[in-house]
């Protein structure tokens, strides 16, 4: 059943598409109840338009006056200029749903100069295909309807989870980034069979099928990691000579570094922006 509501998407970047088109591949809601503006890429409003047949409009005016959830999807060192050039449009019975790395609702609510309820939202690319890992955080004056309003609609591009604002950093840093991290790695896989010379395309079939087997396992056995790797590696064989390099080159450790990292600079960002703690 499609959701009446109109949505509206202040920014026009992969994020913000990624999350429109898991909702028009899933039903969740019309083309002509969702509009999208930028603060000033006509072009790209004209690609979305043409690709998916949503509404844009750059007049912020028009776009927000029947709006009753507001998307803010623009980059967070933008988001002081783009909520204070929509504020004259929104009401405090908008529901927003910010996907703003490391912007507090506080500071959200306090661009505003209203109690609208705001629900922090950290999904993922994989929005676009439906399979999203996405978490969401309420706002100081969100109700738990308004929570079954913004799950109901983010379940349509993946799994959903409702978490403290407080671990939004950490969990920025995972499920957020997590994903270029992944391709990365398969990436150096694709790299590898090159330097073997084997067929591209054949290695890349093997690859992404590999990848999706591991979740698929993992998922279905509810088995640890550990044991399950442990289960491939046999003494003296093929894995175990590839996981010695692993060891060597503390991999789970740079992993875990880099992990951190992130988590850091989204906390770093809220305070550069917002200056407002959680």
């Amino acid at each position: 059943m499609k959701d009446q509501r109109r949505v509206a998407f202040i920014g026009a970047g992969s994020m913000a598409e990624s999350i429109l088109a898991g909702l028009l591949l899933h039903n969740k809601v019309s083309p002509e109840n969702i509009f999208v503006t930028n603060r000033q890429d006509e072009a790209r409003l004209t690609e979305l338009k043409e690709k998916y047949g949503v509404q844009v409009d750059l007049i912020k005016e028009s776009l927000l006056a029947e709006a009753d959830i507001v998307i803010l999807a623009m980059k967070p060192k933008g988001v002081k200029e783009a909520v204070e050039s929509i504020r004259p449009f929104t009401n405090e019975k908008q529901l927003f749903l910010s996907v703003l790395a490391g912007i507090t609702t506080e500071y959200i609510s306090y661009l505003l100069d209203h109690n609208a309820p705001i629900i922090r939202v950290m999904p993922n690319t994989s929005s676009a295909v439906g399979s999203s890992a996405t978490v969401i955080a309420q706002g100081r004056t969100v109700t738990e309807e308004h929570m079954d309003v913004a799950q109901s609609l983010l379940e349509a591009v993946g799994i959903v989870r409702r978490v403290k604002e407080v671990d939004l950093d950490a969990i920025t840093a995972i499920a957020g980034s997590g994903p270029a991290y992944i391709y990365y790695l398969i990436e150096a896989l694709q790299k590898s069979a090159e330097e073997l010379l084997l067929d591209r395309e054949l290695a890349t079939d093997l690859i992404l099928q590999m990848v999706q087997g591991s979740v698929d396992l993992l998922t279905k056995t509810g088995e640890d990691p550990r044991a399950l790797y442990e289960n491939v590696i046999s003494p003296g064989g093929t894995t175990e000579a590839g996981f010695k390099v692993l060891k060597e080159s503390q991999f789970q450790s740079i992993v875990i570094e880099c992990i951190k990292n992130a988590a850091i600079r989204s906390s770093d960002i809220s305070k550069q922006i917002s200056g407002v703690p959680l």
